[in-house]
This record gives C-alpha cells, sequence and structure tokens, in this order.
C-alpha cells in the first residue's frame, strides 16, 4: 500500500537510525518523543485553524446574500 510507504519514509526521515527497532515501532528517546508529540499537536491546530478559515469565508458569504450586500 502507497500510504504505509509513505509512512515508512516519513519515519526513517524523522528517526534515521531509531526507526523500525523491534516490533517495527521507533525507538525514541524522551526529547525525540515530546517533539513528535509536539508536531502531531501543531498539525492538528493547524487543521483547525484551516477548517475554520474556511468557515469564516462560507459564512461571510451566506450572511452577504441574507443581507443583499
Amino acid at each position: 500500500d502507497r500510504s504505509m510507504v509513505q509512512r515508512w519514509v516519513r519515519e526513517y526521515d524523522t528517526y534515521k537510525d531509531n526507526s523500525f527497532k523491534g516490533n517495527g515501532n521507533p525507538v525514541m528517546t524522551v526529547e525525540q518523543e515530546e517533539i513528535a508529540r509536539l508536531k502531531a499537536e501543531l498539525h492538528q491546530a493547524q487543521m483547525d485553524r484551516d477548517i475554520l478559515k474556511k468557515a469564516v469565508s462560507i459564512f461571510s458569504k451566506s450572511d452577504s446574500k441574507n443581507f443583499n450586500l
């Protein structure tokens, strides 16, 4: 599956020699775990922001139509 290969490539790019230890799970230091958690949190916040931007745009267009602006 293409997405699985892409995930493996991303994991290797992120963890290099610590990738794929044991059962395929990377062995990370505490700092690496924190960085990974923060990256995931940042990604989620960016997605939330993008969704809110789109919603504002949609509602702004809807409001202007309702008020004949």
